[in-house]
């Protein structure tokens, strides 16, 4: 293999190949690019056996071919070159050089048939879409996503697809976020998959570092791949049974209340500052056209700040994870917050007043009074 190719095309391609590899070093040859030289094209393909990208460049080799170069490496020294700089790859027995203006690199290669090359799947399901509802979708739920769960189907992100829209669910057991969104697809019966949270986070920092506007989604029983412009990226599907998050979401409250979304994380912001560092517990009162946010620790340290609201319900008195409660917050972009909260012992539903589809559940923790915590 021997090929020719300017830094500013290959930088972007390595830069995104290199979040793919496997960094455990399990097994030494997913440390590496699978370089593919044909007639017209130059494909690179990174994977850890999870996920995998595959990108495809438009490109002349001077000798067609295969080879595996290692990943980190090969970027440093594309990104240390000069600016529009001319590089030349080359196959040369056990290894490859690599030239460009003055400099030289000798790299070592491994055997390109050792590397696991896999096809694009057979779909059971296929459709386009717009990368925007897709990237909304994801940046709505997967903040909720567990990260180290032993019940392992919460350490992802469930996808409903139907005929009229496309539903994202995540949740960690203590917080839940859920947001639908329309889309025009053709399918004869509704489909379930749960994608692992890497897949879900590499899948979305390729979405939001390309500039196509349209996608094609691939799924069958146990992949889902994403064709973008010249690239696709295939992820693993978890097995197992998401939870029944219709049951998690409490109904609508009679009295809900409505607050200035700034206002409240400003006020939410500034009082968990003297909450407990490893619960996080932070109590609201509620009263009539008020809250009261009240934060202590074991240090008798104490926060409290109070912030006008809209509410016509009862005197209330309520404890959360102040965390999950600015999370939500950061994630919504109305002015306006909705918050129904029935007792003490519900969970909270936090919604966009104007996007009442998208919605946030947090359950209530049981707080120690002030005097309770010890010296």
């Amino acid at each position: 293999m021997k090929i020719q190719i300017s830094k500013d095309i290959l930088l972007p391609i390595l830069q995104s190949s290199n979040s793919f590899v496997e960094r455990k070093q399990s097994q030494s040859i997913l440390a590496n690019l699978f370089f593919v030289a044909e007639a017209g094209k130059l494909q690179i393909t990174a994977t850890d056996l999870e996920v995998e990208l595959v990108s495809e460049l438009a490109c002349s080799p001077l000798e067609t071919g295969t080879m595996v170069l290692p990943a980190r490496k090969l970027l440093e020294i594309c990104k240390a070159l000069p600016n529009e700089a001319i590089i030349l790859i080359e196959d040369f027995k056990t290894q490859a050089k690599l030239t460009s203006g003055r400099s030289k690199f000798t790299l070592m290669k491994l055997p390109a048939k050792e590397y696991p090359v896999t096809s694009e799947i057979s779909p059971t399901l296929k459709f386009n879409m717009q990368k925007k509802v897709l990237i909304q979708l994801f940046e709505e739920t997967t903040f909720s996503m567990a990260s180290q769960d032993v019940r392992y189907y919460l350490n992802g992100l469930l996808l409903e697809f139907s005929a009229k829209q496309i539903r994202a669910v995540a949740t960690d057991g203590h917080r839940l976020a859920m947001s639908e969104k329309e889309a025009e697809i053709e399918i004869t019966k509704d489909l379930s998959v749960i994608i692992p949270r890497k897949g879900i986070l590499e899948l979305l920092r390729l979405l939001q570092n390309t500039e196509e506007d349209e996608l094609e989604v691939r799924i069958n029983k146990s992949h889902l791949s994403v064709n973008i412009g010249s690239q696709r990226m295939k992820t693993k599907l978890l097995e197992g049974n998401f939870p029944d998050y219709k049951r998690v979401i409490p109904p609508d409250a009679g009295d809900f209340i409505l607050a200035d979304r700034n206002n409240l994380k400003g006020v939410l912001t500034r009082t968990s500052i003297l909450s407990n560092e490893k619960f996080r517990g932070i109590r609201l009162n509620l009263t009539k056209s008020s809250i009261v946010a009240i934060a202590h620790n074991p240090e008798k340290e104490e926060a409290e700040e109070e912030l006008s609201i809209e509410y016509d319900g009862g005197e209330l008195e309520v404890g959360f994870n102040v965390a999950y409660l600015l999370d939500v917050l950061g994630i919504i972009r109305s002015d306006i917050v909705r918050l129904d909260i029935i007792d003490a012992n519900h969970s909270c539903l936090i919604r966009d007043p104007e996007n009442l589809k998208t919605q946030y559940v947090v359950m209530p923790m049981r707080l120690l009074l002030k005097q309770q915590y010890a010296i």
